[in-house]
């Protein structure tokens, strides 16, 4: 495993408010190019930060979590993972996993202790659970489309649909509130938890959605003409989209940026480091950072 240095340029941008400025801007900072951080992996997935703008990622056909700590040190925070996938930090610290090897959820405290939350969905195995996104009252949105793994020993899909679902902030009545799409992936919030943004990958679209108070999803609407495998989302508003490379959008749904990235497959994304200005970006056998202009949006 090799750990690259991340340059970190000294930017002296305000926040800009203007939706068609930041689309001249862009969102990468001034001068800042793409650096590989750590590499040496065989998949890496699910980046998150942590309060202090630590950034865990998975290599999940390791079957690991991996630490990036903000003086840029790599260790090995949980082996085996569950095989986890997308990862999400909650406000107690807490870090939630979709864990892909039994198609479960799970909450992993500090010292790395993993407690299955959920299991099945009406005695039926999930499909596989791929990313979530917690609410700021504590409720989790989490996507579960069926990728066919090697290391499976089950039968065939049982759920009938590649769902959206909302786990209450109790932790009970797991239901859905999304059967439509045909292969849900990326999803992130807005800091206020009033705006849902789903990737629905195979349909090579993303949607975005008003949430209710009871978790449920209204308001359906076309975000753009691009499905993703992870996302987040900065202070502007701006939603950043993966696969090839990192595609950036106004909240608007225009395109405003592209990141490029030299690796085969870019999977996901999220803001770290300790001012939450660095975005990290998890691509096949490598994780990179790039400087940007604007910082992370609440949590991711």
């Amino acid at each position: 495993m090799r750990v690259g240095a991340l340059t970190f340029a000294v930017v002296g941008w305000s926040v800009w408010a203007v939706s068609g400025l930041a689309a001249d801007l862009g969102v990468v900072a001034p001068g800042a190019k793409i650096e590989k951080l750590a590499d040496g992996f065989q998949f890496t997935e699910g980046p998150a930060a942590d309060a202090e703008g630590n950034v865990y990622f998975t290599d999940q056909p390791n079957d690991r979590i991996v630490r990036w700590s903000v003086k840029g040190q790599v260790s090995t925070f949980l082996q085996p993972c569950g095989r986890s996938n997308g990862l999400c930090f909650d406000a107690a610290g807490s870090l939630w996993a979709c864990a892909d090897e039994k198609n479960e959820l799970w909450r992993i405290d500090r010292k790395g202790k993993a407690q299955v939350v959920v299991g099945k969905f009406q005695d039926r195995l999930l499909n596989g659970p791929n990313d979530l996104w917690l609410r700021p009252d504590g409720g989790i949105y989490f996507t579960d489309p069926f990728y066919q793994r090697p290391y499976w020993n089950r039968g065939p899909m049982e759920q009938e649909a590649q769902c959206v679902y909302y786990l209450p902030p109790d932790h009970q009545n797991l239901r859905r509130v999304a059967d439509d799409l045909e292969q849900p992936n990326g999803v992130i919030g807005t800091p206020d938890g009033k705006l849902l943004y789903v990737a629905d990958i195979k349909a090579k679209k993303t949607y975005a959605y008003d949430t209710q108070a009871d978790g449920a999803l209204s308001n359906k609407r076309l975000f753009c003409e691009l499905g993703s495998d992870g996302m987040t989302l900065d202070n502007e508003g701006n939603v950043y989209l993966t696969g090839n490379g990192v595609t950036v959008f106004d909240p608007q749904g225009r395109q405003i940026d592209h990141i490029a990235v030299e690796e085969p497959w870019t999977a996901n994304v999220c803001f770290g480091g300790e001012d939450r200005r660095t975005l990290f970006i998890t691509a096949s056998k490598g994780v990179y950072g790039i400087r940007t202009r604007t910082h992370g949006a609440g949590s991711q």
